[in-house]
């Protein structure tokens, strides 16, 4: 059972230069602890949210300052940069890494991303399956060619191969009806949330993906990690209370990113992701409490990521321990040595 960290949120008030040594101090600490793997989001041109632009570059010094933890991304946004440059790069983190890194790679939901960078949302999908495609092919180490909608590759062997064979795991994200299939047919391994879903859509998206895996016939089983909001307490009503102020922003900002896309080419069905978006804006926080975080004390999480995993079928969690970024530091530490301590070794 995989238990890992989220890392995207900034502290609020924290300079970008301290943003960067909670990071650090945060993945040295994940290693102390026995936590599996660090997992970096990736967002830009939003200064308030977070410092992690450069995924891979983070990923690096996380990778050279430990020696057990493993470091993935969560996610790499495939369509925002060329697909050789990402498989030199990607190898290159592995090769450092000496086999610890984890590659998870996704299009983003966020609409304005694209809009600073100049691509067109709605060619997203199509550009993040072009470049899997050569990433793939890219880090068999051999000369290759290539002809698609985007990208022209005459000839081309990227150096260095990763360290491990064939390449780092692929997991890709997954928050749409149509992506869970598309991730089956591909062969990926996925991470799944309830950011935006239920957990009754999300056991039938889940269905559709090992259906799609099945009947492609890949080999070995496919794999979910839920990515969730996790925060503990010494007490039940601390666990409730402590966090309120910053999940409740949390939520808030969500709801903003999902409204940003209703109508965009790309982005799915208007009126699925306007009902998204209303349905998270008129979450109470007790909603919040119940269907889209696991917050008590440790015994008390253990129980309800146990039940998940069940009702699921889940073969691992990526914590998030600030949703929001409000939550105080000392309050953050201490859940989080709950966590590593106590709740990531009763769900092994």
């Amino acid at each position: 059972m995989h238990f890992g960290l989220f890392v995207e949120e900034i502290r609020q008030g924290a300079t970008q230069a301290a943003a960067f040594r909670d990071i650090f101090e945060l993945a040295e600490r994940a290693e102390a602890l026995g936590i599996d793997c660090v997992w970096l989001g990736e967002i830009h041109f939003t200064p308030q949210r977070s410092v992690i632009s450069s995924s891979l570059q983070v990923a690096s010094s996380i990778a050279t300052r430990t020696r057990r933890l493993h470091v993935g991304t969560a996610v790499q946004v495939l369509p925002l940069n060329h697909p050789l440059r990402i498989a030199e790069e990607v190898a290159t983190v592995d090769q450092i890494s000496e086999g610890r890194f984890e590659y998870g790679i996704g299009r983003s939901g966020s609409v304005r991303t694209y809009d600073v960078f100049g691509i067109p949302y709605g060619e997203s999908q199509a550009r993040f399956l072009e470049a899997l495609q050569i990433i793939r092919e890219a880090w068999k180490g051999e000369p290759f060619s290539y002809s698609g909608q985007f990208y022209r590759i005459e000839n081309a062997t990227v150096v260095p191969r990763p360290y491990q064979v064939p390449h780092p795991p692929i997991r890709m994200a997954t928050t749409s009806d149509e992506t869970f299939p598309a991730a089956g047919r591909l062969g990926l391994q996925i991470f799944v949330g309830l950011r935006t879903t239920e957990i009754p859509d999300l056991r039938a998206q889940l269905a559709s993906y090992r259906q799609a895996w099945e009947e492609a016939g890949h080999p070995g089983a496919p794999s979910a990690y839920l990515r969730i909001p996790v925060y503990a307490s010494t007490t039940a009503r601390g666990a409730l209370e402590e966090p309120h102020e910053s999940l409740t922003s949390f939520f808030v900002r969500q709801t903003e990113l999902a409204r940003a896309a209703v109508g965009r080419a790309g982005a799915g069905p208007a009126d699925r992701r306007r009902m998204e978006a209303e349905r998270m804006a008129n979450l109470s926080y007790d909603d919040m409490l119940a269907k889209k975080v696991v917050f008590g004390t440790a015994a008390g999480i253990i129980d309800r990521l146990r039940q998940l995993r069940e009702e699921l079928r889940l073969d691992g969690f990526v914590a998030e321990l600030n949703p929001g970024g409000l939550i105080p530091p000392e309050l953050e530490a201490r859940s989080f040595e709950i966590i590593g301590r106590e709740v990531a070794p009763a769900l092994r």
